[in-house]
């Protein structure tokens, strides 16, 4: 390249040529070039960016008000921060999610884009940083240590909005098949062996239901990243801020994005503190569990189709096999799966992570910000999938299901409160030695009940929902 397509910027090191129309800036290209880690830039989550731009907003609010900082440059840095509110210059943002620094390359790189969008606004050229300084000036009061946890927060609050959506969607499509199954009579299991009878609808309806649960979990924990250290600085004594910059600067924050945050009543414990984390990461977790045995039982059930319990039919999405003509395997099923398994090692990430923590500062958080906004985008795209190829257009085999149901020695729990448990059992014997049906011993052997009597009991209403009848 040509000496004219680059701009020469200097920090305490060096020298550095960068690329003349880049708006990013010496420290962020040392950035870039040290920590080539995952190969995934911070702006593939658009949020955590979206966050800098509102923190640094903030920041500049707070300290013009307070008289530190210049109200021209204020407004130019607030202008700046509102144009990466709207997601504009997202390729500057280029710093690898892990990094050494517990996280200072990617407050740099916020720092110096919107200084040089300032820059711009005011009308001098990008990296004129006698007018407007990255250091001095937009990250004037502050610190990584603050700025950076602060930012995580708010990006994780701004994720988890559309991760809640795409769970509750995946609940209400359970509760439409659990309303559309209702009237589907089939076996349920304990132990993979047959036990009472159940209605489909019931099976559908509980796993709509303990989607729903996550749901909640994840809204109280993001409750709880609504508690930020803004304004703590390096260690959370508040060096350099100005007096009364902590709340107002949270203040700001609260109103510009509508989400009410509070400033830490300890800034030295929150500044060392990542337990947060932990705890969101085990609400992913958790939920990551819960999908993997929804999933496990969802191919079982679609097992087959001739050789297993073929109760549901899951949609056909591709060919299954590149030599067994005519197999369809459950392959949304089985990547849901995965990316649960992900999650749960990601989950351990975290925990090492938190753990690895040494006096004022945890200095792990990049690996941190990385595990978190993987296991959420992951598990967001796993979800809908999971909802849109696979539980929506499933349907039932009614016929064979309560086939399996009346041909089950399972059903001869509901003659114990009548029969006793004994006899019952002898019941069960009988029939699993000699393959006959339990109606024909019942009823047309040992005449125990009438077949008026046996239709009360086994019928579709009684075997969902039975009466206690001696």
């Amino acid at each position: 390249m040509a000496s004219n397509e680059f701009r020469i910027e200097h920090d305490f090191l060096g020298d550095r040529e960068v690329p003349a129309d880049a708006y990013y800036g010496v420290q962020t290209l040392r950035g870039k070039e040290n920590f080539h880690i995952t190969g995934m830039p911070i702006s593939r989550e658009p949020y955590f960016v979206k966050a800098f731009g509102y923190v640094k907003k903030a920041a500049a609010m707070a300290n013009r008000d307070l008289g530190v900082l210049d109200g021209k440059i204020a407004d130019a840095i607030i202008r700046a921060c509102d144009r990466v509110i709207a997601g504009e210059l997202l390729d500057q943002f280029m710093t690898d999610f892990i990094q050494g620094g517990a996280g200072t390359s990617t407050n740099m790189n916020a720092n110096e884009v919107i200084t040089n969008l300032a820059l711009e606004i005011l009308g001098h050229k990008k990296g004129e940083y006698q007018y407007v300084n990255p250091n001095d000036h937009v990250n004037f009061g502050q610190s990584t240590n603050d700025v950076y946890p602060t930012a995580f927060h708010l990006g994780l609050i701004l994720r988890l909005e559309s991760y809640m959506e795409v769970l509750r969607q995946l609940q209400q499509a359970f509760f439409a098949k659990a309303r559309e199954f209702d009237k589907v009579l089939k076996m349920g299991r304990t132990h993979l062996q047959d036990a009472v009878p159940m209605s489909l609808g019931a099976e559908f309806h509980g796993w709509g239901t303990t989607i729903g649960e996550e749901v909640e979990h994840i809204s109280d924990i993001r409750k709880m990243l609504q508690c930020v250290n803004l304004g703590a600085t390096a260690i959370g004594t508040t060096v350099t801020a100005a007096p009364g910059y902590p709340a107002l600067a949270t203040k700001h924050l609260s109103d510009i994005t509508g989400i009410k945050f509070s400033l830490a009543e300890d800034l030295i414990e929150a500044t060392s503190d990542t337990g947060d984390y932990v705890l969101l990461s085990g609400v992913i977790k958790h939920t990551a569990v819960k999908l993997t045995k929804i999933c496990n039982d969802l191919r079982m059930l679609a097992s087959g189709p001739r050789c297993g319990l073929n109760e549901i039919n899951l949609p056909q999405m591709q060919p299954g096999s590149s030599i067994m003509p005519g197999k369809v395997n459950p392959v949304i099923l089985e990547v849901v799966n995965q990316t649960s398994f992900l999650v749960i090692g990601l989950d351990v990430t975290v925990t090492l992570a938190a753990s690895a923590g040494q006096l004022q500062l945890n200095v792990m958080e990049p690996v941190i910000t990385f595990a978190l906004f993987a296991s959420i985008a992951t598990m967001e795209r796993a979800v809908n999938s999971l909802r849109v190829n696979c539980v929506e257009g499933i349907t039932a085999n009614a016929e064979r299901t309560r086939d399996m149901v009346l041909n089950s020695l399972g059903i001869v729990t509901l003659l114990k409160p009548s029969l006793g448990y004994k006899e019952c059992a002898e019941l069960a014997r009988e029939g699993y030695e000699t393959g006959k049906s339990l109606h024909d011993i019942v009823v047309n052997e040992r005449k125990l009940l009438s077949q008026q009597k046996w239709d009360e009991i086994f019928s579709f209403e009684n075997l969902i929902n039975p009466k206690f009848e001696l």
